[in-house]
């Protein structure tokens, strides 16, 4: 962590009162609706959060000091223990995160001397600003070294440092859009959300193409789809790793299938990459994702694999698209083709720390651990009669929905239907993947010991071979 020093603060009284840290979300005061409108408390049918109420679960309110106080010693120890409090809730979470694909192992002790400065990386990384505090000379640094990766040469990129893996979705769509004002967006049923977000932003028409079990994208039925819709050039999102499954879209495949429908050069494609962006080049029998292949960007989250203490990413697309977004900005002195405009110019400082202290051959071995450690959780969850899959390229190893949402919880297991999985990251270690299933398979023991509770069916979600209800057992 970042300038991270080891106190221990004594909680103090404020104005009378201590202040308790609140806790997790109460899931008893989170107003939970069925399809039918009804009310629910629990279960693992389809249900959400009502919108439009704002619930305040957790909070922590801003005291304001007195008109004439100045700052004591008091209100900054209770400020202090609050974040104390806070800091040790942190380190309980990290311990049992398992579901959300966020590398947790880092160390950026090194550039707590940055915090004091504001860096803001304003307009295009490649032209220079009036504004003097920026950190584009490392910015430039990482995405060159992005671009090596997947071949594209320096003169023939443009690029930049995101604020999160969905701008980067909003960029490449965005320039796909402005290649092709009058393209149609295809993505996989299976996309981030953030594709479809786009989609409404831009005012796009969308299509939603079927996927296989595994989650990859179905190209019989994406050819059956750019065959109503020949007259108008395609936008397409491509799938370097699903969010539930971690399904890899068949880029070789997707390219052909455009060729054979008559797309030859009327086509963009975006390759979302958030978090297998980064591991696929270092997987041997992996397809390449590649600018020498007819593609027009990539992007990939740097919170993720890489492993940053705030949501960043990278965005790459062909130099010669760029023209289309840019425009000059007199009060920058510089020229703008980003989402955000303003940018975190740390970001860039600790992605280009971790490239120089792991570079390539540190990322391939970690890469390699995830994988050995992802077949152990999917070997052990189906030794102990867990319905389990684990895609051939991908780390998410899919699994039954526990029946316990508080284990849930506790574990921060991503789940959609009957469904739930991990992520297999460089901080997950044996050790507490078997701490993990040594609480899971002791739960499990009572959920359906009754007999009338049965074991959900995932052959929808992943295939008959997969899954050990009682009909496909």
């Amino acid at each position: 962590m970042v300038g991270s020093v080891e106190i221990e603060v004594i909680p103090s009284e404020l104005n009378g009162k201590h202040e308790q840290l609140p806790e997790e979300i109460d899931p008893e005061s989170v107003l939970i609706v069925n399809e039918n409108g009804g009310n629910e408390n629990g279960g693992n049918g389809n249900k959400g959060m009502v919108l439009g109420r704002n619930i305040h679960t957790s909070c922590l309110a801003v005291t304001e000091p007195d008109v004439d106080d100045e700052v004591t010693g008091d209100r900054e120890a209770h400020m202090a223990s609050v974040l104390a409090r806070y800091r040790k809730s942190l380190l309980e979470r990290t311990k049992h995160h398992l579901g959300y694909p966020y590398n947790l192992d880092f160390d950026y002790g090194a550039l707590g001397q940055l915090q004091h400065f504001s860096i803001n990386n304003l307009g295009d990384p490649f032209i220079e600003s009036n504004y003097g505090v920026h950190s584009r000379q490392f910015e430039v640094g990482v995405l060159d070294w992005f671009a090596r990766l997947w071949e594209l040469e320096k003169d023939e990129y443009w690029g930049y440092i995101t604020n999160c893996g969905t701008e980067g979705n909003l960029h490449g769509i965005l320039v796909g859009r402005e290649v092709y004002p009058d393209g149609i967006l295809y993505a996989s049923r299976e996309s981030h959300y953030s594709v479809f977000k786009a989609a409404r932003m831009y005012r796009m028409e969308c299509v939603k193409v079927d996927t296989l079990v595994s989650g990859e994208i179905d190209c019989i039925d994406f050819k059956s789809k750019l065959q109503l819709n020949k007259d108008k050039p395609a936008i397409i999102n491509v799938n370097i790793g699903t969010t539930v499954k971690g399904a890899v879209d068949d880029l070789d495949l997707v390219i052909k299938t455009l060729e054979e429908t008559g797309f030859h050069d009327r086509f963009y494609i975006h390759c979302d990459g958030a978090l297998f962006g980064l591991m696929m080049p270092f997987v041997k029998r992996a397809p390449k994702v590649s600018f020498k292949k007819p593609i027009g960007s990539v992007s990939v989250s740097g919170h993720k694999f890489v492993g940053c203490p705030m949501p960043c990413g990278v965005q790459i697309t062909r130099l010669e698209h760029i023209n289309a977004l840019s425009r000059n900005v007199e009060y920058l002195a510089s020229r703008d083709a980003t989402i955000m405009g303003s940018r975190n110019g740390h970001a860039p400082i600790f992605l280009w720390y971790t490239l120089n202290r792991k570079g390539y051959k540190g990322f391939q071995k970690e890469v390699q651990k995830c994988l050995r450690n992802a077949h152990y959780l999917k070997d052990r969850l189906q030794a102990e009669g867990i319905g389990a899959m684990l895609n051939e390229l991908s780390s998410t190893v899919v699994f039954e929905r526990p029946q316990d949402e508080e284990f849930v919880r506790r574990w921060q297991l991503a789940c959609q239907g009957n469904i739930a999985h991990v992520v297999v990251m460089p901080n997950i270690t044996i050790e507490k993947l078997d701490d993990f299933l040594e609480e899971l398979v002791e739960k499990r023991s009572t959920w359906f010991q009754d007999g009338k509770t049965q074991k959900p069916c995932i052959a929808a979600d992943v295939g008959t071979e997969f899954c050990v209800c009682a009909l496909h057992k």
